[in-house]
């Protein structure tokens, strides 16, 4: 019998190599695929903004790494003694408005520089509404915030973008992102969390948007893929043992389950047993020794570090200095 679905993903032709520099970009799903990657020592730049939910913020973060745009303390505004970007996720907040906006835009100028040489953007959609601002916040009306900051919820109104909207930004930012970069390729996936704070039928037609929307994109275009992070949570794995207490987060069962597909069809057969050797380096670089000062630590140490170095000499493109100078010490 069988007790699962089956999904017939395509692999992509151009499979994903070491080589290769990735610029990871969306919902906080997009975390879990970075991560793991970048572990993994690929070349990789996340979320030069912080986690973004909607496709409005997602393009417009896009276009400001095109333009290298450099923000200013008036960009700003101030809420409970900290200072917040509209545009910017709260890791960015600062009781220094110039401490934040240094951050900001040395956050800025590494994506626009990443962005340049990237061979690959992965985005990753996790909502169809869009929070804008209503006249109450710093005369700014109807613009589009990509984290509210806890801030008074008279101050926005909640919009759920149409599938018009949201492939006209879509498109608009593909081809500035094609003139800029020309080489560049592009993953689309939908965000398997659940949005269940917006109500469970509403989460439904936000993520039927998104997947409507990317679709035309992906039938449209060359060089755009999807890859069905949500249909592998929601349809095939389709159990709550998968999520999180939170009953909306995949646990690590799932997403696990879902960078296995990932490797399967999005990575190149060549780099995967180089990804099985890395990846034992990584596992003996966390382990933890109750006896740091015997022999056999000590043993443990040198074969790694001899492994390690061996690794970077065969593969000089790989960053395992840290893992070295560890193994080393």
């Amino acid at each position: 019998m069988d007790f699962m679905v089956n999904i017939d993903i395509k692999k992509l032709p151009e499979p994903i190599g070491y080589k290769d520099k990735l610029l990871l970009i969306g919902s906080c799903f997009t975390e879990h695929i970075g991560n793991a990657l970048e572990e993994l020592k690929f070349s990789v730049l996340q979320n030069p903004n912080g986690i973004l939910f909607d496709p409005a913020s997602v393009c417009k973060s896009l276009t400001s790494y095109i333009q290298n745009r450099q923000y200013k303390e008036e960009d700003l505004f101030q809420l409970n003694e900290v200072w917040h970007s509209w545009q910017h996720h709260s890791r960015f907040s600062n009781t220094s408005a110039a401490e934040a906006i240094k951050v900001i835009n040395e956050s800025q100028q590494r994506a626009h520089a990443f962005l340049k040489e990237a061979d690959w953007i992965i985005i990753t959609l996790g909502s169809s509404f869009s929070y804008r601002l209503t006249e109450v916040a710093n005369n700014k009306t109807g613009e589009g915030v990509a984290n509210c900051h806890r801030a008074p919820g008279q101050w926005f109104t909640k919009h759920l973008l149409s599938i018009d909207e949201t492939i006209t930004m879509l498109d608009n930012t593909y081809h500035q992102l094609l003139q800029f970069n020309p080489k560049l390729k592009i993953i689309f996936t939908v965000s398997p969390v659940r949005h269940i704070r917006d109500g469970v039928v509403e989460n439904n037609r936000s993520k039927a948007r998104l997947i409507e929307s990317v679709h035309h994109m992906v039938n449209k275009f060359d060089r755009l893929y999807y890859f069905p992070a949500y249909e592998l949570v929601i349809d095939v794995l389709r159990d709550y043992r998968f999520y999180d207490i939170d009953l909306a987060h995949p646990n690590y069962m799932a997403t696990s389950f879902v960078l296995e597909k990932f490797t399967e069809t999005c990575i190149d057969p060549v780099a995967r047993p180089l990804m099985e050797e890395i990846r034992k380096i990584v596992i003996a670089r966390k382990h933890k020794a109750f006896q740091p000062a015997t022999a056999a630590h000590q043993q443990f140490l040198k074969a790694h570090a001899e492994k390690t170095k061996e690794l970077m000499d065969q593969f000089p493109f790989l960053d395992l200095q840290s893992e070295l100078n560890y193994f080393s010490s």
